[in-house]
């Protein structure tokens, strides 16, 4: 039996229906697209940021004042601060600030850490508890401070019941540089806390493991194991709170008042710039100065740190 075959001709075809478009077209290539969704940081940190700092730049040079347009004066301001005995006690308490806060910040958080790293039945109360101070505010923390450390405050009452006598905390030169010192610790570990948790979350226990098996006790594994692996995150620790030290401002003015202790002998260089550049007749440009000084020790900081964590990698 023959069958022919008859060549499908193209009207025979199914017929393809036509595409819809689609009601936006979106074009793969926008070169603006970018810089709509950069534009919001972009005017904040312009507006905020640059602004100020190239203003402060500028006042530097000059003798603004607060209701009063400035004139250029040159370096007049940067070598008045060589012959201010204001700047030089406020450079001192503000480096016996790194000098004290930041080894503490750097060692005492760590160790908060591993203590609150182990199954302990309660051990997430104390969690809360040590963090509380980060969310607190400031203002209360030294109100709270304040109270504490005063002439008739807790800490004399008692130390008056076991017959030592009142410790003048706040009116000492020195002790209320150290109250403030805690203050900032106090307040800090917390913070602090929670970054050394996540650094040691990362380190693998296979090498803790290893050092017991070598026979290694606790303190051998945290100096040879736990340190290094979390070096980096010490460094950083080191650099934040060292920045943050040098530019403290609340505690020593909640607790030494805006004149800065007796005689104005617990002053930092931002209470120094706080106190110089605002009022009616504030000295916008010699703040300013201090101010980039400021900013300058605070890089020269953070320098340092980055290049002490690189000689240790070499």
């Amino acid at each position: 039996m023959a069958t022919s075959t008859v060549p499908r001709t193209r009207s025979s075809r199914p017929a393809r229906r036509p595409q819809r478009r689609p009601a936006f077209r979106i074009r793969r290539q926008l070169p603006t697209s970018p810089w709509l969704f950069a534009a919001p940081g972009l005017v904040v940190t312009g507006a905020f940021i640059l602004y100020p700092f190239v203003s402060t730049v500028i006042n530097s040079f000059t003798d603004r004042r607060t209701l009063i347009p400035g004139r250029f004066v040159g370096l007049a301001n940067f070598r008045e601060l060589l012959h201010d005995d204001m700047f030089w006690i406020g450079l001192r308490n503000s480096a016996l600030y790194v000098a004290g806060v930041v080894p503490a910040l750097v060692l005492l958080p760590l160790l908060l850490a591993l203590l609150v790293q182990k199954n302990i039945p309660g051990i997430t109360f104390f969690r809360s508890a040590f963090y509380t101070p980060v969310v607190a505010s400031i203002v209360v923390v030294g109100l709270i401070w304040v109270w504490l450390l005063d002439e008739r405050g807790l800490v004399n009452s008692l130390l008056e019941t076991v017959g030592v006598g009142k410790v003048g905390f706040l009116s000492d030169q020195w002790l209320l540089l150290l109250s403030a010192m805690t203050v900032t610790v106090w307040k800090g570990l917390g913070y602090y806390m929670i970054i050394y948790l996540a650094a040691l979350a990362n380190v693998p226990r296979e090498l803790h493991e290893a050092a017991a098996v070598d026979g290694a006790g606790a303190v051998r594994r945290f100096l040879t194991v736990t340190v290094p692996a979390i070096r980096s995150t010490m460094v950083l620790v080191a650099a934040l709170s060292s920045v943050s030290a040098f530019k403290v401002f609340s505690e020593v003015y909640l607790l030494a008042s805006p004149n800065g202790g007796p005689a104005g002998e617990d002053t930092t260089l931002v209470m120094l710039v706080q106190r110089t550049g605002t009022g009616l007749t504030g000295r916008v440009g010699y703040a300013s100065a201090i101010s980039l000084v400021v900013f300058a020790v605070t890089v020269v900081l953070m320098l340092l740190v980055l290049r002490a964590d690189r000689r240790e990698d070499s």
